[in-house]
Formats: C-alpha cells, structure tokens, sequence
C-alpha cells in the first residue's frame, strides 16, 4: 500500500466521513483547504521516470496486462493497464496500450478533495488508499479513464498468479479508486540494491518486462544516456490528449513512423 508522509493534519478517511455524515461539512472543507499544499511534491528526486509504447511492435497479446495484474494483486474485473485495438495500418491491427500517463499537471490531483492523489519526489503520481474517501472526483477527471472504482473486496484467488508473477504489494480496500504507479516499489526496491530502473529487470515495471516484443522502454528523463532520453532525442513521439496541457510522461511511437529527428 502506498506510503507517505502525512503533513496534512489527523483529518483521515474514517474521519472526514464521520464529519461530512455528522454535518459538520462546512468544518471539513476547511481543513480540506488546509492541505492544498500536499499535493505538492514532498523533498526532492535526481530522477524523473517516463516509459515510451512502440505501437508498431505492440502486437496486442495482453502480456503487460496479465503481469500488472499479478504483481499488483488486481481484481481481474479491474485493468490498471489496458490493450485497446485502435485501428489498422497497411493491413495490420494497431493498439493502444495505457497504463497511467503519470502526468505531470494531473487533473486528478488536482480534484481529490482528501490529497489521496499526490505527486511523489519523483513526480509518479501515487494513491494514498488509506486516505481515500471513495468520492470517485478523481476518475472522472482522468482524461484518459486510467482509473477504476473497486467497487468490492477483491477476496478470491487471482488468476494471473502465478503464471504472471507473484503479488508484490498489498490489495486495496473496497471503496477505492485504483490505478497505475509505474511499479514505483520495483524501482524504489532496485535503487535500493543498485539496480537501475529501465535496465534491470528486477527494478523496472512489470509491464515493460513481460512485453514480448520489447514494445515498452522505461527510464529516467534525467539521464541524458537513458534509453527513454535517446528514444525522445532522436524519434517522433507523440502523447494522447497533448492539447489538453497535462504533460503525460508517457510517450508513443506511431506504428507508420520510422523516422527519425534531424540532428
């Protein structure tokens, strides 16, 4: 489950829900406004991560589906990372993979009224689920439906393990919203051991290291060397609703495009 510091006073999930029920609503909106600053990032990173989708490699198999679902411990009626059939080029389906575009002007951290959404150092947008209140505001702001409600206490078996992985972190709670984080606990685990995100397997995200076809690149914006960085220097990418000033720190390389940037 998420950590994070809380320096946004005792005003809890189970709290805020006794004073809203107890209508004392006017008394929460005040010690919600309090925490504005929260959703800012706490400390500092040397590192900024961002992955870039090869849609002309993606061949739709699920792979990174299946894997996040494992070693994330989802419920299968919940996808924090779809594959969607977008079309055809030269006679071939195309797809679109989407896990959570990790935005770096988030409209869901903006709207949740608890700063359940937040950004960390490194800018990954996290889930705090202890903290949620289940209002759903942060859904519905998603441009790009990278969100679900769990709707139920996922308790039964889950079908991707363990032939996609093993669970690696906790499950949510009934009356969550869920999603994405990048596998910030592969990176934050391989950094502690010297491993390097985008590189060894073992800190990177499960998706990026299930995918068949080496259609996923992950790695640190920061790093000049990355493979993200060369990839973003020297190819045309493109990212989904870019007029919409979210800034999405995940890219895409169109199945047609095999050109590269002039030097």
């Amino acid at each position: 489950m998420a950590e994070k510091k809380d320096t946004i006073g005792p005003l809890g999930r189970r709290e805020f829900l006794k004073v809203v029920l107890g209508g004392g609503a006017a008394v929460a909106s005040v010690q919600i406004a309090q925490r504005v600053s929260a959703s800012k990032p706490e400390g500092s990173s040397p590192h900024k991560w961002a992955m870039v989708i090869d849609q002309g490699k993606c061949v739709g198999c699920g792979y990174c589906t299946n894997a996040c679902r494992a070693h994330n411990d989802i419920n299968p009626d919940i996808s924090w990372n779809r594959v969607i059939e977008s079309g055809e080029v030269n006679g071939e389906k195309t797809y679109v993979a989407r896990p959570c575009m990790q935005c770096e002007h988030a409209p869901c951290v903006d709207v949740c009224p608890v700063t359940a959404s937040y950004y960390r150092a490194d800018d990954i947008v996290m889930m705090d689920y202890d903290r949620c209140i289940g209002c759903r505001y942060c859904e519905v702001a998603c441009p790009y439906n990278a969100r679900a409600f769990n709707w139920e206490a996922f308790t039964g078996e889950n079908p991707a393990v363990p032939e996609w992985g093993v669970p690696e972190v906790e499950r949510r709670p009934r009356g969550v919203v869920e999603k994405c984080s990048f596998c910030y606990h592969r990176i934050d685990r391989g950094i502690a051991q010297g491993l390097t995100p985008g590189v060894d397997t073992d800190a990177t995200p499960a998706c990026v290291v299930a995918c068949p076809v080496g259609g996923r690149v992950f790695g640190d914006l920061n790093d000049p060397e990355s493979e993200v960085s060369q990839i973003l220097a020297t190819r045309i990418t493109h990212r989904l609703r870019d007029d919409l000033g979210t800034e999405p720190r995940v890219y895409y390389i169109c199945p047609e495009n095999t050109h590269t940037l002039e030097a």
